[in-house]
């Protein structure tokens, strides 16, 4: 029973990505900030990977976030981490942006339901 509390309290989405994907997903209300902390992180040439990669482990980390959405070719800097994230909660999703287009070939859920039956 204490894996059913485990996820009731998960409330928001957080979001890792560029300027157009997280206003966008900003827009349609999943923004949440409380203090200093925020449920997104704009992404840009000059953010540092290490900006990048503390954010990413600060939201699995998080027993309020439910579901992390990155753009793929954040994801591909930070491919080691998504890799050996193993939890159910956060799921972290990898999703396309207008600059980027997606490639299944790169998405880590997809390489794991892949090995998962064998392929």
């Amino acid at each position: 029973m204490a894996q059913l509390s485990s996820y009731k309290d998960r409330n928001f989405i957080a979001v890792i990505g560029d300027e157009d994907s997280v206003t966008g997903l900003l827009l349609a209300g999943i923004g949440h900030v409380n203090g200093p902390k925020k449920n997104f992180l704009v992404v840009d040439s000059k953010t540092p990977l290490s900006k990048i990669e503390n954010t990413f482990i600060e939201f699995t980390k998080k027993n309020d976030i439910a579901i992390i959405l990155i753009n793929q070719h954040i994801a591909n800097d930070i491919r080691p981490l998504l890799d050996d994230h193993d939890q159910a909660f956060p799921t972290v999703l990898e999703i396309p942006s207008k600059d980027h287009p997606y490639d299944p070939e790169k998405d880590s859920v997809l390489k794991r339901v892949q090995r998962l039956f064998g392929e």
